[in-house]
């Protein structure tokens, strides 16, 4: 069974060639990167019925998604951070 935290490191480990290619631009750009109000929105109300017990499968499976893919945004946020902070004149 897969946990989360045997996700993220998988998930580190395959994003970890990507800061070969950061530039202090892209690093900026990555770290600013926020989901639309909509989205927002969305995971506010998934995670209120989750709290209360209440989501149907296929909202349970959209929630997940929309964790996954914040965990691999936080991933990529927390590389373009080391980097900025390793390259500070950039």
């Amino acid at each position: 069974m897969r946990t989360k935290s045997t996700a993220t490191e998988l998930l580190s480990r395959v994003i970890a060639p990507l800061g070969r290619y950061l530039t202090p631009a892209a690093a900026k750009e990555i770290v600013s990167l926020q989901g639309d109000e909509m989205a927002r929105r969305r995971i506010e109300q998934l995670a209120i019925k989750c709290d209360a017990g209440a989501l149907t499968p296929e909202e349970r499976a959209e929630y997940q998604l929309f964790v996954e893919v914040g965990d691999l945004v936080a991933l990529l946020q927390a590389k373009a951070r080391r980097y900025l902070a390793e390259h500070p004149a950039a």
